[in-house]
């Protein structure tokens, strides 16, 4: 999707639940927190204990939204151009990471969740909202339409089952659970909401 579109709907979501969960998910985080798939930038501002912010984003188009949302950040804040596949990072460099809607568009999300697992410190933790695979007459019809979704919407995915996929990558899922993604249609109405707690090496 184009950034300044993005940015425009975006802003209605702002001031609705998500804009709220949101909040809730990123204000409490301290210390070095990565985000990845930063989009245009609408957590900044809500990043109210972290002493600095790194903002992933590949889309040049999103990327180029998310200086105007600088000024207000209230931690410092660094723009990386990278894929959640590959981060540019050491190893343990980061307390905490963060994934709002985007664990279900990147190209191989084993590989993404071993990088986050990577660059993330003994303990550190993904703080996520995603929608996910729902139940019976839901996920099927995610399995039927998600060749369309994934062709029309940046290779989104319907039906990928995140929350096991965090739990394989090496962290304890114990704090993520399931939730509705309000303001949704029922295809990704069904969602997980949380905090991922690195476990292993």
């Amino acid at each position: 999707m184009n950034g300044r579109l993005y940015d425009l709907l975006g802003r209605f979501e702002e001031r609705s639940e998500i804009g709220r969960r949101r909040r809730s998910l990123v204000a409490r985080l301290e210390g070095d927190v990565l985000e990845i798939g930063a989009g245009t930038g609408f957590s900044l501002k809500h990043y109210l204990k972290a002493s600095r912010v790194v903002a992933v984003e590949p889309d040049r188009s999103m990327a180029a939204r998310i200086p105007g949302k600088i000024a207000g950040a209230p931690a410092p804040v660094e723009v990386v151009d990278a894929e959640a596949e590959s981060l540019p990072f050491p190893n343990e460099s980061f307390d905490a990471a963060v994934s709002v809607f985007v664990l279900c568009s990147v190209t191989d999300q084993a590989q993404a969740l071993a990088e986050i697992h990577r660059v993330l410190r003994p303990c550190g933790t993904l703080n996520l909202l995603e929608h996910v695979r729902g139940h019976g007459r839901v996920a099927a019809w995610q399995d039927r339409l998600n060749p369309l979704q994934r062709r029309f919407f940046g290779n989104c995915h319907l039906n990928r089952d995140t929350k096991a996929a965090v739990a394989r990558a090496g962290f304890d899922v114990g704090e993520v659970e399931e939730t509705r993604i309000p303001g949704s249609y029922a295809l990704v109405r069904d969602g997980i909401y949380g905090r991922a707690t690195r476990i292993s090496s």
